[in-house]
């Protein structure tokens, strides 16, 4: 279970090619979902190499938040992005649950998401750039890639129902338990306070981005429950970005 849980998580959640799993039943689709700051962290590494190595080489910090983005989304193949467009587009062309959830399954970008897409990615853009310019751009991009992730178990606990019977979000949903999940939190959140003390920023700063990442990323949840009743796949994509968004607006302080 622990091995083909850790394949979903990176053959799900990353580009990179690893072997399918055996068997995917709820209790590997939890370990998957547990495994996901794990999952985050491989696109971490890449991302704060990419910034790190251009750091050195001495380009604007906007450049290089431009390039960090750009590779945690290409490392994902957009999929968190899709998500993001996608729930834009249901919470903002219907007020109607069954229409709503068909413009989401649809995948083609409205303008809503189109818009949200926008907005959103400059806000990390900005948010990293941020950082950057005060010297914390390999940490701010680590801490938030990875711990965007941990709205993943959180979001796919009993306490939150799937919008559909089928699909992604009913695979995982209710897959993982709660104290794994806030066990997963708790040890992220420890880790981002030990990166803010090695890296330059305020010892609070860490912590209290990735607690407000996750309180966004929730205030989304909310809202996609009572419109939808619960969860898809593409609402997994659009709370991991608001929560990489946040986090990173915070970090750049």
């Amino acid at each position: 279970m622990v091995r083909d849980g850790l394949r979903m998580a990176i053959g799900t959640l990353t580009a990179l090619p690893v072997p399918a799993p055996a068997a995917i039943d709820r209790r590997v689709a939890g370990a998957a979902m547990t495994f996901a700051p794990l999952a985050g962290a491989v696109l971490a590494v890449g991302a704060g190499v990419v910034v790190g190595v251009g750091g050195l080489l001495g380009l604007p910090a906007f450049v290089l938040a431009v390039l960090g983005v750009g590779v945690v989304a290409l490392a994902t193949r957009g999929l968190h992005l899709d998500g993001l467009a996608d729930t834009a587009d249901g919470l903002g062309a219907s007020y109607d649950r069954d229409r709503a959830l068909e413009i989401m399954r649809r995948g083609d970008a409205g303008p809503t998401g189109v818009a949200t897409l926008l907005f959103v990615v400059v806000l990390q853009i900005a948010g990293l750039a941020g950082a950057t310019a005060a010297g914390a751009g390999v940490a701010a991009v680590v801490v938030a890639v990875v711990a965007s992730r941990v709205v993943l178990p959180l979001c796919c606990t009993r306490l939150v129902p799937s919008a559909r019977p089928e699909g992604l979000g009913a695979t995982v949903s209710g897959s993982v338990a709660l104290p794994v999940a806030i066990g997963v939190a708790v040890a992220v959140a420890g880790l981002s306070a030990l990166s803010a003390l090695v890296s330059g920023l305020a010892w609070w700063q860490a912590p209290v981005a990735v607690v407000v990442g996750w309180v966004a990323a929730g205030v989304v949840l909310a809202r996609c429950i009572r419109r939808l009743g619960g969860i898809t796949g593409d609402v997994l994509g659009a709370c991991v970005e608001t929560a990489t968004a946040a986090t990173l607006a915070v970090l750049s302080i």
